[in-house]
């Protein structure tokens, strides 16, 4: 079994709670606007991290970030792209089990032609009418599930949706 901590939309903001989720992860997915590339240092020290650029990501820090990346996580591979209207590929047609996107601050986990969509929200704040949370994708052999997590401003983390 492996696990995918899935984060996005930080805003220059990695929250504690974030931080102690992420803990024991094998992989890390930051889904862009990050915003302060110490952000992407920190999680580094956590897990291997893959970090895709978002639309508030700029400055010479950005320029090295790409707007997609392709993850294999065992035998999955997961497509990250922080805006999700901005995909240029066919998820099931590309052999993409997993697509995880941020930008609309909504906590989504849906099935789409076999293909689990993820998205975290905005974990760096609350934002646009949304609690701030972050994900999980639980990786086991050829199957994947995921789990969204509310951040309640403690130091836990209280779950919101799970998918599987």
């Amino acid at each position: 079994m492996l696990r995918v901590g899935l984060i996005s939309d930080t805003h220059g903001i990695l929250q504690p709670e974030a931080r102690a989720f992420l803990h024991g992860s094998d992989f890390i997915v930051h889904a862009g606007d990050i915003c302060d590339p110490s952000i992407l240092e920190e999680l580094a020290t956590i897990a291997p991290l893959t970090a895709v650029r978002g639309n508030c990501d700029q400055g010479t820090w950005a320029e090295s970030l790409n707007e997609t990346e392709i993850l294999q996580t065992g035998e999955l591979f997961v497509y990250a792209i922080h805006n999700l209207a901005r995909i240029d590929i066919v998820p099931n047609s590309a052999g993409i089990h997993v697509v995880v996107s941020g930008h609309t601050h909504k906590p989504l986990i849906e099935e789409r032609h076999g293909v689990l969509f993820v998205n975290p929200g905005s974990s760096g704040r609350r934002g646009r009418g949304h609690p701030s949370s972050l994900g999980e994708l639980i990786v086991q052999g050829q199957s994947a599930s995921a789990n969204i997590v509310e951040l309640n401003g403690l130091d836990s983390a209280q779950k919101r949706h799970q998918h599987s």
